[in-house]
């Protein structure tokens, strides 16, 4: 269970309270701090999976930490834009914080759902380009104030923002794509005949039993 690759997986999630301390001082300094410990963060995301696959150290703690952990990153870097002052210049691009904080609470839920039917949602390549714009802005906007960082950071964060809704629209129809034909399965196995009625239809009725006419003979009479 420790091996490298979940070592760098658990050093992912060791680092966010200090990312989210930040939030408490005041300075450039501390941002750039923060900064630096999330883009650590994002590159082991990186190379903790290649790693994995790599020594043939592919383990069920990690397939179960390594989720957790990328959206304990996300989710703490944009509390931290939200809650520091100056973090995000423009207040209507709080729009795509509150569209990746949601679609991540919603894809949670739909692979923990599928998960109980036995039903994957694998990662799609768009998804993995969400993933590195979202990445990128939120480090961008980490060193706002050195050079035009911030600046560059907000846009790259409304196309994430856009990936971000697309991919979790798409990840949603496959989910109710599936919930579609179970209901219709349902509905079809509830209108077939069951085993009890087809075996009674198979079974031949009886013919009517014949009334047979008794032919009364009349006795003759006595004189």
């Amino acid at each position: 269970m420790y091996n490298l690759p979940n070592l760098l997986t658990i050093s992912r999630i060791a680092v966010i309270p200090l990312i989210f301390l930040s939030v408490f001082f005041k300075g450039h300094y501390f941002n750039y701090f923060a900064g630096i410990l999330f883009i650590a963060a994002s590159v082991t995301d990186y190379y903790d999976g290649k790693l994995a696959r790599a020594r043939g150290q592919v383990s069920s703690f990690g397939r179960l930490l390594d989720p957790i952990a990328d959206k304990l990153l996300v989710a703490t870097a944009l509390v931290v834009m939200l809650a520091k002052p100056g973090m995000i210049h423009e207040k209507i691009s709080i729009i795509p914080v509150f569209i990746i904080l949601c679609r991540e609470l919603l894809v949670s839920g739909l692979r923990e759902f599928l998960r109980e039917v036995n039903v994957g949602l694998p990662v799609t390549r768009l998804a993995k380009w969400k993933t590195g714009f979202q990445m990128t802005a939120l480090s961008m906007l980490f060193f706002r104030g050195w050079w035009i960082w911030g600046g560059i950071g907000e846009v790259l964060l409304w196309i994430a923002g856009g990936l971000t809704f697309w991919t979790g629209y798409q990840y949603f129809e496959k989910s109710l794509a599936y919930i579609k034909n179970e209901e219709k399965a349902i509905k079809k196995e509830n209108k077939s005949p069951t085993k009890e009625t087809v075996a009674k239809e198979k079974i031949p009725s009886k013919p009517a039993a014949k009334v047979s006419k008794k032919v009364n003979k009349a006795k003759p009479k006595k004189k």
